[in-house]
């Protein structure tokens, strides 16, 4: 969050108090999606005056007001929590861990997801890219690539693992779109996930800096295929869909993704079959 500018004036008026944190909160998130103020107050059905003193601190939007607002910022839930709690309302979302009871459901769900996309691979991962679960076929690409299974047990980020040096890159045929592309999809995912933000920023100095740039001229292709490289000369080729859960009221739910890899052509299917079946039951 910006820091709150300071005033050496008198506290006579409420003009000359620091904005609260839930006007902070607002603004950032409407500067972080590079929308205007007349926009945004459009969008809500205000005049454009009032979401300024909302935005200033001046006037204290109703609980209402902030649902309407996050709503119309396409906030994510976390940040829809804390916002509501800055300024003195309940939370609206649960925030259970994967492993509560009352998730059972997407614990199956995603467990059928892994399942049925074998022997291909798929992943579940949450909004900051953290690998949570994956099946037997990433488990078989993975060793096929030379990483050493643990890599999977826990505390693997798929961002850091492809763009840090000496990283999955090194794996890639033509690395270079295909990590430009990964690279802007996170930037842009990030305006809605600050622990994604958080390692975006970390990553940043270390990457060189025509991935910075914008995402150079793509081919004429429906995909972005990614070729890989396996630790004995052949390549795999894949193309990516994702699935989410619709209208997550919890906000562990509304991090999870699940990425299934589609092989591109009939050797890369040939040669994950083989390699699932390699693996041990």
């Amino acid at each position: 969050m910006q820091p709150m500018r300071t005033s050496t004036a008198s506290v006579t008026t409420s003009a000359a108090t620091p904005p609260a944190v839930p006007a902070a909160a607002i603004r950032q998130l409407r500067q972080q999606r590079r929308i205007s103020q007349l926009e945004l107050s459009m969008r809500v059905g205000v005049s454009q005056r009032h979401l300024s003193c909302i935005e200033t601190g001046r006037a204290r939007p109703s609980r209402e007001m902030l649902h309407a607002l996050l709503d119309a910022l396409d906030a994510p839930l976390a940040e829809r929590n804390d916002t509501l709690l800055a300024a003195g309302y309940a939370p609206a979302y649960t925030r259970r861990t994967l492993a509560d009871a009352e998730l059972a459901p997407v614990r199956n769900a995603l467990a059928h997801l892994l399942a049925a996309h074998d022997p291909a691979p798929a992943l579940v991962m949450d909004d900051a890219w953290n690998l949570l679960q994956a099946n037997r076929g990433l488990q078989a690409l993975m060793g096929l690539l030379g990483v050493p299974p643990q890599a999977l047990d826990g505390g693997l980020n798929f961002l850091r693992a492809l763009l840090v040096p000496g990283g999955l890159a090194g794996s890639l045929v033509d690395p270079l779109p295909v990590c430009a592309e990964v690279w802007q999809r996170a930037q842009r995912e990030a305006v809605h996930s600050p622990a994604l933000r958080a390692i975006c920023d970390e990553l940043r100095p270390q990457l060189p800096r025509r991935l910075l740039a914008p995402a150079p001229e793509r081919p004429t292709l429906p995909l972005l295929e990614t070729a890989l490289r396996t630790v004995d000369g052949q390549v795999l080729r894949f193309f990516s869909v994702f699935t989410t859960f619709g209208a997550p009221l919890d906000v562990t739910v509304a991090s999870l993704r699940v990425e299934h890899f589609f092989p591109a052509d009939e050797a890369t299917r040939a040669q994950m079959v083989h390699a699932v079946a390699r693996l041990p039951t």
